[in-house]
């Protein structure tokens, strides 16, 4: 009888993964020590350092408003920035970001305004240079808190030296910039209408509004005809409006030369009020019927209406007996559609800019036909009916809450008791409102400073074409913001810059009676140096306009004006005392990433702002970003309880995961997130982590050896080859702020072709071979250079994570955002090498299939008990198997494989043909090792129970058993 060997522990002869990374990441607690760390460690300097000298990439910040904590679009935003900016860093560049702020403007004048009006207290009571402090301090307070918001996302910055325009020096550049353009003649006061926050007091841009639906009153009115062809006379034009409140400011009436018109007759009238039979209007004739339906009226035609013959019509003004006395003429406009309403347009140059222009166009023929062009003011700042608007005393638009007034109600009372409303009712639309205040806001004509989009600026050139063609010379990341902000600028008026606020950069400028701007260099240094050490308050300050006009010019001869810049100038004048002035950044800016909005906002301003005083943008590429819905897609909202703040994400799971969903998305669309997408991210996370973590391990017996390409086996020169591929994905992603692409690919490398492949195939070579096995010493060299590649390329965007990796593999290191990606050899690429595995993988999947099977049914455990029969009928793939260990890379103990189709109840698979395989069980002993089925274990007599194999690494290594 043969004596059994006694059993031995081999576990301390297997080179097993040893590391103190941890599995279980611990993020919440683990980030703000490594936030503390670099703060402590000054990492933002050491990479300044480190970059000196290399060729600069800047991304501009867009500026956030300093008015709360940070949201998730936020979070968005700064994360892309920072990856940008990582890449371009770990890729050679001298990547400086500093952050910066927008602190001027209504978002922070209103949160002041808020608490006077919790404690009672009027704004206006209050010196203005004293209110505008309380602005400042507000901002400076949530700038801080910002900061370290940012910092905790992993944000690296000039924290310490960020820009904000209420700084003096950015203040004082500003109210340069607006002096350029005054100087160029590019500024002008015109009255005009623009929209108008009754709530906030102010004029808007179109960048400060959003749209919300509104249920809004509708009118139709009857014009009375006065002048005309002769059958026409004493008959009625009606027009149609959604805002009865404009007919006081009724000036004109539009038609198009391009639809036919008719003249129809009342038959029958069911209404209370209106038209009545025997009355005769005028409608565009597609329109007419559905008129006639909503008067509850019926028509007979009578007939055709010529274009000649309509613009020879004037009409009375439909409240002409409350002293709406001057003529109403008929206007051909292009604007006029037959798609709704009547094919008349209600033509109030004080309410809408498409009524002003069309009004102003024909200003000349008006008044040689003897009708004034001038423009009345029927609405004041507060939404009050003017002396302009007789016959309304004290009715208002609207009211200091956004709630509608009663000057609808009047006006449409007024019509009926004089006979010309021809039908009323309510509409659904979409109308704009304030984005700070969430109200409503309306059309008036007020006088305002603007900025021409078409005057010849001496070069041939005006600022709409010279931004037209910097566009043209810009790179759009996606292609459609190009046609996007393409289609903003060249459908956009003139540049309204004046705001009637008190927190912000005053247009600082003097203007005589007629509006002509005063151009004096010396008085424009005098501002400016008092800005520069005052600040902006300079301008508000007892004595300003004497000390800045001096002696050379009469102070009663000029006005100071008092409003405010808007805010989208201050922002797209930052490139100026950003780019321009500090001596670590560079004009223009490589790139802007902002929110897809900001095509209206601050890629627009600073475009239009650049154009005008440099002739060019100051970027060179723009990139946009979606907004984050909730998982449903639906906008967050706090009344709807869907909201996700990146601080509550921070506290429970960590930044890194928050940074891996932004790369994991399509960031360029509306993203969305919620508690089931961070779970996926979570997951994701861990697979990745573990697949770091497990070659940390591996590498704990890392030599450093290095083994020459030509030298290692050619599964370890394969996975060269894909990390030469990745290189080239990795950089060409980061250069084309692909970073989903980039994330993908680099998650599928590490969960498929590593962790299921390679590492689960050299997990036996690894552990068991050798000291002295090439193959075990080739791929810890491969598994030191995936390593580095991986964590480096996914520094930029899991820079938490990959800081922790990089100091565990290399604890004297200062911190792997100050190393570069590394260079990968030419000679690692290998096409064909690839092509051959590909086969060599397509053959190993049959078997791996066959195999599951045989664990399904439990005619297995292990793989290693198996040593499958593979019949190959295919000589291409029969070749690629010649010289391979293919049940190392099947992890079978045994493999045999056998020319030819192989037996009918054979396993297959139908994406390989002519591949099966026969699943049989090995023959021999368990190595005790290993756990390797052979039929060598005990042929060494020092080692009974182990295979050949492990016995000679037993030897090598110097383990003895027991006598």
């Amino acid at each position: 009888m043969t004596d059994t060997p006694e059993k031995v522990d081999y576990s301390s002869t297997l080179y097993l993964p040893q590391t103190d990374f941890p599995m279980r990441a611990g993020l919440p607690q683990k980030e703000p020590e490594t936030v503390a760390r670099w703060q402590k460690m000054e990492l933002y300097k050491k990479l300044r350092a480190s970059a000196a000298g290399r060729e600069k990439f800047v991304l501009h910040d867009g500026p956030p408003y300093a008015n709360g904590n940070i949201h998730i679009g936020h979070a968005l935003n700064k994360i892309l920035k920072d990856v940008i900016n990582r890449s371009f860093q770990m890729r050679g560049y001298d990547a400086n970001y500093v952050p910066g702020w927008d602190c001027h403007g209504l978002p922070i004048e209103w949160k002041i305004e808020e608490k006077y009006r919790e404690k009672g207290k009027n704004k206006d009571e209050v010196p203005v240079n004293e209110f505008r402090q309380e602005c400042r301090d507000f901002a400076s307070g949530w700038i801080k808190i910002q900061t370290e918001e940012f910092k905790r996302l992993g944000i690296e910055g000039d924290f310490e030296n960020p820009y904000t325009t209420m700084n003096f020096h950015a203040e004082a550049r500003i109210a340069g910039e607006l002096l350029k353009i005054a100087k160029s003649g590019q500024l002008y006061r015109g009255s005009k209408p623009v929209m108008w926050s009754v709530v906030e007091r102010t004029a808007l841009a179109e960048a400060e509004v959003e749209y919300a639906d509104v249920e809004s009153d509708m009118i139709w009115v009857k014009f009375p005809i006065v002048e005309g062809p002769a059958d026409l006379k004493d008959n009625f034009v009606v027009i149609w409006t959604t805002t009865p409140w404009t007919i006081p400011g009724n000036r004109a009436i539009a038609f198009s030369s391009r639809y036919p018109y008719g003249l129809y007759e009342v038959e029958s009238a069911e209404n209370d009020f209106g038209p009545q039979p025997g009355e005769k209007l005028i409608f565009a004739t597609r329109l007419a019927d559905e008129a006639a339906a909503k008067a509850k009226l019926t028509f007979k035609f009578v007939r055709d209406v010529a274009p000649e013959e309509l613009a020879a019509i004037t009409c009375a003004h439909p409240l002409k007996g409350l002293g709406y006395t001057f003529p109403v003429p008929l206007l051909d406009g292009d604007h006029v559609t037959d798609d709704a309403g009547t094919g008349f347009v209600h033509t109030a140059p004080s309410h809408g800019r498409e009524d002003f222009d069309a009004w102003t166009a024909k200003a000349r023929e008006l008044e040689a036909r003897g009708i004034s062009s001038k423009i009345p003011f029927p609405v004041d700042d507060a939404g009050f009916y003017t002396a302009d608007a007789p016959g309304f005393d004290g009715a208002r638009v609207m009211d200091d809450n956004g709630k509608k007034g009663d000057a609808n109600e009047r006006v449409i009372k007024a019509l009926i008791a004089v006979n010309t409303l021809f039908a009323r009712g309510r509409l659904k639309h979409s109308y704009p409102h304030s984005w700070r205040s969430k109200k409503p806001v309306i059309f008036r004509n007020t006088p305002q400073w603007f900025v021409y989009m078409d005057k010849e600026l001496g070069d041939g050139t005006t600022l709409r074409s010279r931004s037209l063609s910097a566009i043209d010379d810009t790179r759009f990341v996606p292609a459609a913001g190009q046609n996007r902000l393409r289609a903003m600028i060249e459908g956009r008026p003139d540049w309204v810059l004046s705001r009637q606020r008190a927190w912000g950069v005053p247009i600082a400028i003097f203007a005589d009676e007629n509006g002509e701007v005063l151009v004096d260099d010396a008085v424009n240094a005098r501002i400016l140096e008092a800005f520069e050490k005052e600040g902006a308050d300079a301008w508000f300050a007892e004595g300003a306009k004497e000390r800045f006009l001096g002696k050379e010019h009469d102070a009663a001869r000029w006005t100071q004006v008092m409003d405010i810049l808007d805010v989208w100038f201050d922002s797209g004048s930052t490139h100026t005392f950003t780019l321009e002035d500090r001596p670590d950044l560079k004009w223009p800016a490589d790139v802007y990433l902002e929110g897809s909005d900001q095509h209206r906002g601050w890629f627009h301003s600073s475009l239009l702002e650049s154009c005008a005083t440099r002739g060019r943008a100051p970027y060179n590429a723009v990139v946009t970003h979606g907004f984050t819905m909730d998982e449903k897609g639906e906008k967050m909202s706090k009344s709807k309880g869907n909201v996700v703040s990146p601080q509550d994400v921070m506290k429970e799971s960590g930044a890194d995961i928050l940074r891996l969903w932004v790369m994991t998305t399509d960031y360029w669309e509306d993203q969305r997130l919620g508690k089931t997408i961070i779970q996926t991210n979570i997951d994701a996370y861990r697979k990745l982590r573990n697949t770091v973590r497990w070659m940390l391990g591996t590498l704990a017996h890392d030599t450093g050896e290095e083994i020459t390409h030509a030298h290692m086996p050619e599964l370890e020169q394969l996975m060269l080859h894909r990390l030469s591929q990745l290189d080239v994905l990795v950089r060409e992603g980061y250069d084309a702020f692909d970073f989903k692409k980039i994330a993908r690919a680099l998650i599928d490398f590490s969960n498929v072709e590593l962790s299921a492949f390679y590492f689960d195939v050299r997990k036996d070579a690894l552990y068991c071979d050798a000291p002295s096995s090439l193959k075990r010493r080739a791929s810890l060299c491969v598994i030191r250079k995936l390593f580095e590649c991986l964590v480096s390329w996914l520094a930029p965007m899991l820079p938490f994570t990959m800081e922790e990796a990089w100091l565990s593999r290399k604890p004297d290191a200062v911190s792997i955002h100050l190393e570069q990606f590394p260079a990968v050899p030419a000679e690692w690429r290998n096409d064909a090498l690839e092509a051959k595995w590909e086969k060599i993988r397509d053959v190993r999947s049959v078997v791996t299939g066959a195999l599951e099977i045989e664990r399904r049914e439990k005619r297995i455990g292990a793989s290693l008990e198996a040593a499958p029969v593979v019949h190959i009928g295919d000589a291409e793939l029969l070749k690629a198997l010649e010289g391979q260990d293919f049940a190392e890379i099947c992890i079978t103990s045994a493999i045999a494989i056998v020319a030819g189709e192989g037996p009918a109840d054979a396993f297959r698979l139908a994406e390989v043909a002519k591949v099966s395989v026969e699943p049989k069980l090995a023959e021999g002993v368990k190595c005790a090792r290993s756990w390797r089925i052979t039929t060598d274990v005990g042929s060494d007599a020092d080692y009974p129970d182990v295979s050949a194999r492990d016995a000679a690494a037993l030897r090598e290594i110097g383990f003895r058993r027991a006598a």
